[in-house]
């Protein structure tokens, strides 16, 4: 084995291999080595790619008299072109992110040796570029690397202020704990940068969206799907698990519909617990975004529905922006299935559901 190993190129995966007598072990650390790798590797590349495409459009930016209104007018046309040429990825936002990152980090990289001087993620950058102290921004970076925080342990502790209530703090242990025992789960989530849409992007890869779903979320709505256009309602089908991303956190809508006969969008999204306010003002958020980004001219008002599985009760909450209630109420529900449907559907899937897992386990057994 050792022979084997000795003629093989070299690399960190193969110099750390350590074989012991336990296979399980042995193969659960190739493999979570392997990842590391693979995740140094793509992250390393995105990052430079970044940099030096917002350094691109500083420099051209230079060249111009009116610098701000040149700047604007280059990276406009170089969203459309970038676009058409390689799809998603290149929007006037994420090019002013770049130039952001280049501005932001400068020295980034060695420029006499090429040298690399980070391991932390784009999407870690992304975050960090959210912070206009300079201290603030080096000491969340510095953190983050030391501590391995996630994409998600980041931006949670930068919404809260961290740094700032850990300088304020004369108990700094109490606060870090407290942190720590509230990103938990996000620091266990071995498939965060798997999931990562940028990644996707990044790798000419759709997004997967298994990982946005559970096994209950995915049954439900993939029969939902055809309940709805089963309806012949005017419905036809736009997207599902279709992303969204906003300045701190990326959003998945379960379901897009068209309505050709309300000629609006009708988006859901299903809640495997009781709906709360944050639901009702997420699907809020997503209907401003719709309508401002996919609404054309002479398109009614985007409607949303929030579904709720929770285990006791089935409910639907319908939402539609604008102050239009009434506009709602005597027009769109013509149109739309009652609540007692939806909820009547969505308690058959589940137990349909419910009752195929007790199959399987059975037969497991």
């Amino acid at each position: 084995m050792t022979n084997k190993l000795a003629n093989m190129e070299q690399n960190n995966i193969m110099a750390n291999f350590v074989q012991t007598d336990d296979i399980l072990k042995d193969m659960c650390g190739i493999i979570d080595s392997s990842r590391e790798a693979a995740y140094q590797a793509v992250n390393t590349a995105l990052v430079q790619r970044n940099w030096l495409l917002g350094y691109r459009i500083a420099e051209e930016e230079l060249q111009g008299s009116d610098r701000a209104e040149y700047g604007a007018n280059i990276i406009k046309k170089l969203a459309k072109e970038l676009t058409a040429e390689y799809g998603k990825g290149f929007t006037k936002t994420n090019l002013y992110h770049f130039y952001s990152f280049y501005k932001a980090y400068p020295e980034i990289f060695h420029s006499a040796s090429g040298k690399f001087n980070t391991v932390l993620s784009w999407t870690h950058y992304r975050v960090l570029l959210q912070v206009e102290d300079n201290l603030a921004r080096a000491w969340y970076e510095k953190e983050a690397y030391e501590q391995t925080w996630s994409v998600r342990t980041l931006q949670r502790n930068i919404s809260s202020q961290y740094y700032y209530r850990m300088l304020q703090t004369q108990k700094q242990e109490r606060v870090e704990a407290e942190m720590k025992e509230l990103t938990a789960d996000a620091q266990n989530d071995k498939l965060e940068f798997v999931k990562n849409p940028v990644v996707a992007e990044f790798l000419g890869l759709s997004s997967n969206t298994d990982f946005t779903e559970s096994d209950l979320e995915k049954s439900i709505l993939s029969n939902l799907q055809h309940f709805l256009m089963e309806l012949g309602k005017g419905y036809a089908f736009v997207a599902r698990q279709q992303h969204i991303h906003t300045e701190k956190q990326d959003y998945y809508i379960d379901l897009v519909f068209y309505n050709y006969i309300l000629k609006c969008f009708v988006l859901i999204d299903l809640k495997t617990q009781k709906i709360t306010h944050q639901d009702v003002g997420q699907m809020d958020m997503y209907i401003r975004m719709y309508d401002e980004l996919k609404r054309s001219e002479g398109d009614n008002p985007t409607i949303g529905i929030v579904l709720c599985s929770d285990t006791d009760e089935d409910i639907a909450r319908y939402s539609v922006m604008h102050g239009n209630e009434q506009l709602f109420a005597s027009k769109y529900k013509l149109y739309l299935p009652t609540e007692e449907e939806l909820r009547a559907e969505i308690e058959t899937q589940k137990t349909m559901f419910y009752l195929q897992q007790q199959d399987n386990k059975m037969m497991e057994d």
